[in-house]
């Protein structure tokens, strides 16, 4: 009996993980729709569900929401959280969020650029654009890197540092709360 509470707690806590990095992506993702244009439903990025797929300036933007890229050849990784591509700059962003250890942070960004090096070049090749991967990591307790408000200052949209460390840090409060009751 015991060892099924624990796998049920498990499988919560997992749950719990993923809706606190979709959060952090969803803040993201309104920031972006809301900077391209693009029309949104509610006001606050909280009550903001992205849809799979967005179009902002007269059809010139792409906003592409946790969406698989079909390429010619096979690529591991090739479903970043978040990808726009903008037609008239001819640019594409592939952005990857996680929310981990706070002592995992540099490796972490460096693990995500690394991880999406195939598909950047795939996508320069099919698309015909210059592509750049921004990775967004936070540790669970708003720790960030020296280079996160570069790599955050080249997403569309304003972004408050604080805010996006926030949203980590009360949802990891709310994971804490969940495994200590």
């Amino acid at each position: 009996m015991k060892i099924i509470i624990i796998i049920i707690k498990i499988i919560i806590i997992i749950k719990q993980y993923i809706k606190r990095h979709d959060r952090v992506c969803a803040q993201l993702h309104f920031n972006i729709c809301k900077e391209t244009g693009v029309q949104l439903d509610k006001k606050h990025w909280y009550e903001h569900v992205p849809k799979s797929v967005e179009t902002g300036q007269g059809g010139n933007v792409t906003i592409l929401w946790n969406q698989k890229v079909q390429t010619d050849r096979t690529i591991p990784y090739n479903k970043p959280d978040i990808i726009i591509r903008d037609n008239e700059k001819r640019t594409c962003m592939l952005i990857d969020v996680a929310i981990s250890g706070d002592r995992n942070v540099i490796k972490k960004e460096a693990e995500k650029i690394l991880k999406y090096e195939d598909l950047t070049i795939e996508i320069q090749r099919m698309w015909n654009v210059k592509t750049k991967v921004i990775p967004v990591i936070i540790g669970a307790t708003g720790t960030i890197s020296k280079l996160f408000r570069t790599y955050v200052s080249n997403i569309p949209g304003n972004y408050e540092v604080k805010e996006l460390q926030k949203t980590a840090i009360l949802c990891t409060a709310h994971i804490l709360r969940k495994v200590l009751t």
